[in-house]
C-alpha cells in the first residue's frame, strides 16, 4: 500500500510539473490544462499489461496471406509523391528523388521530396515551437499516443507497412513481419511501459529523512533530438524518432534514402495516433545538409543513430568540434556496424550448427547489422558441416520479394551491390580463400547476390575481418586442441563487438567462450544464430566500432534521453542555523 501511495503521489506530482506551472493564464493550452487538473490524481494511471506481438504465419489458405498479397499489389501500382513534414504540414520542394525496387531497379515505389537547407532550419525552429507545449503533455497521455500507434499497427496498418517493406527494402513477407510489424509494435508498446516503469520505480528508491520529501523529475532535453535512421529494419526507424518522444522531447527525423515509403508510413501512424504537430519532424535529406545545419544548431540535444561506423564518426567529430557552441552537452547514441562470429567447438550439434549459420548469414541478404559474416569451426566436424551447409544453401531461392518461397530478394541498391560484388573477386583472387559455394552477382534487373561461403586458411584476410553487409560468410577450420587460440583470435580479429554466438554440447566450453568472449559481442547467444534480438527479452546493443551500447529494447536507453532533477522539500521550519555540535 505505501508503494502504492508514493506511485500515485508521483503521478500527481508529474502532472504538476514546473513545466506545466510556468505555462501563462493566456496560452491556449493553459484553459485544457487547468481543468484537467481540478481532481487529484491519487488514484493513480498506468497503461495496460504488455507481451511481445505475436507474428503471422503467413501460411497458404491463411487470411493474413491473402491480405498480404493485395497489400504489395496496392504497392506495386502506387508511386506516392512523398513530402517533408514539417509542423504538421506538407512541404514540397521539388528536389525530388525516386525510392527504386531493389529487385526490380527499373521501378519506383515512391518519389520523395528533399529537405532543403531552409526547410531544416524551419524543421529545428517547428521542433523548439512545439517544445513547451509538448512538455506539459500529462505522461499518461504522451504515451499513450505511442500505445495507440502500436495498436493502429498491429491491427490496421499492418499489411501496408510490412508490403511497402517488402518492395521498398527487399525483404521477404517474413522478415517485413518481424521487423515492420511484430518489433515495431513491440518498441512503441513495451517503450510506453518502460517509461511508466522508469518515473515510478526510480522514485521508489529514494530516501526520506524526517519532515523531507525527496522526489525526482525526468525532464525532456533542452533543445531537439536528432533521428537518423537506416534502411534495414522499419522498426528502427520508428523507434529512433519515437524514443525521445516518449520522454517529451522534440525532434526531427532523417529517414534513409532507400527506405522512405516504409518510414513515410510509419510517421503517417504515429500522426493518426494523435502524435501533435511539430514534435516530430520527417525531413528527407541528404546527409551533408543535416551535418552542416542540424549537427551544428546551438539547440541539438541528442542524436539517436543507426548506421555505418564511418558516417557515426564522422557525426561524433562533428559534434566534439563544435562542442563549444551548444546549450548543453549533445547526448550522442548510436548503433552501427558488426562483423558477427559463429564459433563451433567439437561438441556443436552439426545440425543446429548449419540451420542457424543459414538463418543467421543469408536472412536479409546479410544486410542485418547482426547477420553472421565469420565462423570459425573445429577440424573434426568441418567436413560434414561443410557438405550440410552446401546441400541446405543450394536449396535457397533467391527471387522476388512477394513470392513466398523466396529465401532472399535482392540487395539494397547498386552501391551495396559493387561493394559486395567487390568483396567476392577479392576472395576468388586471394589464394588463402575458395568459394565453396555462391559467388554470382546479377544487377541486370535487380541488385541480385548469391549466397555465398568462402573457406579460408588466413585469419587476417578482409573478408573475415571487414564488415561486407551482404550474404558472404567466411569460414575458418582450427585444431581441436586449439578452442582457447580460436577464442582469442575472434576476439581480436575484428574493430566490432555486437554479436556473436557459441555452438556447444559441452558445457565447460559453453563457459569458457562466454567468459573470453566477454567484450567481443554486446548480444552473446548459446547454441543459436548471432541474428534476431526481441524487445524486452534481448536488449540489443554493441560496444567498440559497434556503438554506445545503450541497449535498444530496454528500460535503460530512455534515461539517455531526458535530463533529471533531484527535488528536495523540506516540510519543518528551519530554527537556526548553529549545529549541535557548536555548543559547549
Amino acid at each position: 500500500q505505501n508503494s502504492q501511495v508514493v506511485n500515485s503521489k508521483f503521478i500527481m506530482l508529474h502532472r504538476l510539473s514546473p513545466a506545466i506551472q510556468s505555462i501563462s493564464k493566456s496560452s491556449s493550452i493553459y484553459p485544457t490544462l487547468s481543468a484537467a487538473r481540478k481532481f487529484s490524481q491519487f488514484g493513480g494511471v498506468k497503461l495496460p499489461p504488455v507481451k511481445n506481438e505475436p507474428m503471422q504465419d503467413y501460411a497458404p489458405g491463411s487470411t493474413e496471406r491473402e491480405l498480404i498479397k493485395k497489400a504489395c499489389e496496392k504497392a506495386r501500382s502506387e508511386c506516392p509523391d512523398i513530402p517533408c513534414i514539417i509542423n504538421g504540414k506538407e512541404i514540397r520542394t521539388g528536389d525530388t528523388v525516386q525510392q527504386l525496387m531493389p529487385s526490380n531497379k527499373s521501378q519506383a515505389i515512391c518519389t520523395y521530396h528533399k529537405a532543403s537547407p531552409d526547410v531544416i532550419k524551419e524543421a529545428i525552429s517547428s521542433a523548439m515551437n512545439a517544445k513547451e507545449k509538448y512538455e506539459a503533455i500529462p505522461a499518461e497521455d504522451r504515451l499513450a499516443i505511442f500505445t495507440k500507434a502500436s495498436w493502429l499497427l498491429s491491427k490496421v496498418y499492418r499489411y501496408d507497412l510490412n508490403a511497402a517493406t517488402m518492395l521498398g527494402q527487399g525483404k521477404t513477407v517474413w522478415q517485413a513481419e518481424i521487423d515492420a510489424a511484430a518489433e515495431l509494435i513491440d518498441f512503441w508498446r513495451f517503450g510506453a511501459k518502460f517509461i511508466e516503469e522508469m518515473y515510478n520505480d526510480q522514485n521508489n528508491k529514494l530516501l526520506h529523512d524526517d519532515g523531507i520529501w525527496n522526489r525526482l523529475e525526468f525532464r525532456p532535453l533542452e533543445g531537439f533530438c536528432l533521428a537518423i535512421s537506416p534502411f534495414n529494419f522499419t522498426a528502427i526507424g520508428g523507434n529512433l524518432c519515437a524514443t525521445p518522444a516518449m520522454l517529451g522531447n522534440v525532434g526531427l527525423w532523417k529517414p534513409s534514402s532507400t527506405s522512405v515509403l516504409a518510414n513515410y508510413v510509419t510517421y503517417k501512424i504515429l500522426e493518426e495516433a494523435g502524435l501533435p504537430p511539430g514534435v516530430i519532424n520527417f525531413i528527407p535529406s541528404s546527409g551533408k545538409d543535416v551535418s552542416e545545419i542540424a549537427l551544428k544548431n546551438p539547440n541539438l540535444a541528442a542524436v539517436n543513430f543507426t548506421g555505418s561506423t564511418t558516417v557515426f564518426r564522422d557525426i561524433w567529430k562533428t559534434i566534439g568540434t563544435n562542442i563549444g557552441n551548444y546549450k548543453g552537452y549533445p547526448r550522442i547514441v548510436g548503433e552501427t556496424g558488426g562483423k558477427n562470429f559463429h564459433v563451433v567447438h567439437p561438441s556443436a550439434d552439426i545440425e543446429t550448427v548449419v540451420n542457424a549459420t543459414i538463418r543467421g548469414s543469408f536472412e536479409y541478404q546479410g544486410q542485418k547489422c547482426s547477420a553472421t559474416s565469420r565462423m570459425y569451426v573445429a577440424k573434426s566436424i568441418w567436413n560434414e558441416i561443410k557438405s550440410r551447409l552446401i546441400e541446405e544453401t543450394q536449396k535457397i531461392k533467391v527471387g522476388q520479394p512477394d513470392e513466398f518461397d523466396s529465401f532472399m530478394t535482392a540487395v539494397i541498391d547498386q552501391a551495396s551491390f559493387n561493394n559486395i560484388k567487390d568483396y567476392i573477386e577479392y576472395a576468388k583472387n586471394d589464394k588463402s580463400c575458395s568459394i565453396i559455394i555462391g559467388g554470382g552477382c546479377d544487377d541486370s534487373k535487380g541488385y541480385f547476390v548469391d549466397p555465398t561461403i568462402i573457406e579460408t586458411t588466413d585469419p587476417n584476410t578482409k573478408t573475415i575481418c571487414e564488415e561486407i553487409f551482404g550474404p558472404v560468410l567466411t569460414v575458418m577450420v582450427y585444431d581441436d586442441n586449439n578452442f582457447d587460440g580460436v577464442l582469442e583470435l575472434c576476439d581480436k580479429s575484428s574493430d566490432y563487438a555486437l554479436t556473436g554466438s557459441i555452438f556447444a554440447q559441452d558445457r565447460e566450453a559453453v563457459a569458457k567462450a562466454t567468459a573470453k568472449l566477454r567484450n567481443t559481442a554486446g548480444n552473446f547467444y548459446v547454441n543459436d544464430k548471432s541474428t534476431g534480438s526481441v524487445v524486452a527479452q534481448q536488449p540489443f546493443g554493441g560496444a567498440r566500432a559497434s556503438g554506445t551500447n545503450d541497449k535498444a529494447g530496454f528500460m535503460s536507453i530512455y534515461n539517455r534521453f531526458c535530463s533529471i532533477r533531484s527535488i528536495k522539500e523540506n516540510m519543518l521550519p528551519q530554527r537556526t542555523w548553529r549545529y549541535p555540535s557548536m555548543e559547549k
